[in-house]
């Protein structure tokens, strides 16, 4: 390959969408409390909407438990709202300091409801990998085009190119099967 077509850029965006998906796995509630399920969570305080982490300090002390402490008690009626309304099957209990937020277990559909939610955020991923592949061939070809590299140099890149695609939608389905395992455990 010619020392003109690097793709560890295409590398690098590519990892970034595998990494977004897993971040975004991470929100979707199974049945163990993890502070990330209220990542994406935001709250409307002080005319501003915020992230419920710039506002309270979140913690698991226990399997099934999350608590929430605000970081202005004031808030705690604002941040129960937003966790109610955030849909995530998680019903807040206030004793005028934290919430505490107990796991419930999950029920068959709602399990099969989370799966679906996770193969559509992983199909998200996979078509964020094959967009960059796009680009990159489309710059391959421009510059096969004003004959800065050869075409044969232009078929090696793309099968190297090629490969590294499918080796990231394989990273992406691999986060999706242990996503699915984790959800289908009871």
């Amino acid at each position: 390959m010619s020392d003109v077509i690097d793709l560890t850029a295409a590398e690098r965006r590519m990892g970034g969408a595998v990494e977004s998906v897993k971040s975004n796995f991470a929100t979707i509630r199974t049945g163990r409390a993890n502070p990330s399920l209220l990542d994406r969570i935001e709250v409307d305080l002080y005319g501003t909407r915020m992230s419920l982490r710039s506002v309270a300090n979140i913690g698991a002390p226990e399997a099934r438990l999350l608590t929430v402490t605000p970081f202005d008690p004031n808030s705690l009626k604002d941040l129960e709202r937003a966790i109610r309304d955030a849909d995530l099957g998680l019903n807040p209990q206030n004793d005028g300091k934290i919430l505490r937020l107990p796991i419930p277990e999950l029920t068959e559909e709602r399990r099969r409801d989370l799966v679906r939610m996770a193969r559509s955020m992983a199909e998200e991923g996979k078509v964020s990998v094959r967009n960059v592949r796009r680009d990159e061939m489309r710059d391959l070809h421009e510059l096969r085009k004003e004959g800065e590299i050869s075409q044969d140099d232009e078929h090696r890149a793309e099968d190297e190119l090629q490969k590294l695609t499918d080796g990231y939608v394989e990273r992406v389905d691999a986060a999706l099967a242990d996503k699915e395992a984790e959800l289908s455990e009871v």
